[in-house]
């Protein structure tokens, strides 16, 4: 039976800036300039679930199972900022880039699933104009 793909979107807002403590001012504005300021975005979290469809249900996946696992995931970074509630941010260990975000959103969402269904692109969107990708 061929694959489908269920695609599933979820918007949540949240700050975020720039900048390495380790590094001098003139270096963080170099490479930052005035994202080193917190400022707001509306992100929007795209994912595709991929597998057979059932034969019972024919859904790819349990619409409700997934929206629970987005919640999880996803809610709590609700009018947060994304410096202090991602505690590899937190660190310093990653800038909340939209590429480090996405990664992170895919590490805690992928291994959710098991089975012939699985996780099969992830998309993080901080506007219209700017977003990142992880596929696997």
């Amino acid at each position: 039976m061929p694959e489908t793909s269920l695609i599933r979107t979820l918007s949540f807002s949240a700050r975020h800036h720039y900048g390495r403590a380790d590094r001098p001012e003139e270096w963080n504005e170099e490479r930052f300039g005035d994202q080193r300021r917190p400022h707001r975005h509306e992100y929007t979290l795209v994912i595709t679930v991929t597998g057979p469809p059932d034969p019972e249900t024919s859904f790819v996946v349990d619409l409700g199972w997934l929206d629970r696992l987005l919640h999880e995931v996803v809610i709590p970074l609700e009018d947060t900022s994304l410096n202090e509630s991602i505690p590899e941010v937190r660190s310093g260990k990653v800038q909340p880039s939209t590429e480090a975000l996405a990664l992170w959103f895919w590490e805690r969402l992928a291994p959710r699933f098991d089975g012939e269904v699985r996780l099969s692109r992830l998309q993080l969107w901080e506007n219209e104009h700017l977003g990142a990708q992880v596929e696997g």
